[in-house]
């Protein structure tokens, strides 16, 4: 899987950044089939402080399928980075969840007997 962490003008994108992301995508999003991931951290305001600036998107690409993107806003870095990244494990799950748990699976309209 390759890790791409893009950051702006106004968010340092230091080694310790880079690495941290990378090892909570392998954290939370490891179990799926990616391709590529892709992390864009940003400063909303430019500088500026104010509520909720920080923002991460995070576009998880799964083998054969489409791209997922999610974005978080939070007060931090940290905070933006692991909102987005709870978001992303859920989004995936249900994306490939459609795909795999149709046909055959368990339904909620078959009567138990007894």
């Amino acid at each position: 899987m390759q890790v791409q962490v893009n950051t702006d003008n106004d968010t340092p994108g230091r080694e310790d950044l880079v690495e941290r992301v990378q090892q909570m995508i392998g954290e939370h999003l490891g179990r799926f089939q990616l391709t590529r991931v892709e992390v864009h951290i940003g400063d909303v305001n430019a500088g500026k402080s104010g509520p909720n600036d920080k923002r991460c998107m995070i576009e998880a690409r799964p083998t054969g399928h489409a791209p997922v993107a999610v974005t978080h806003q939070a007060e931090s870095v940290k905070l933006a980075l692991t909102g987005a990244m709870s978001k992303a494990k859920a989004a995936l799950d249900t994306a490939m969840g459609k795909r795999t748990d149709h046909k055959g699976g368990a339904t909620i309209r078959t009567v138990e007997p007894g």
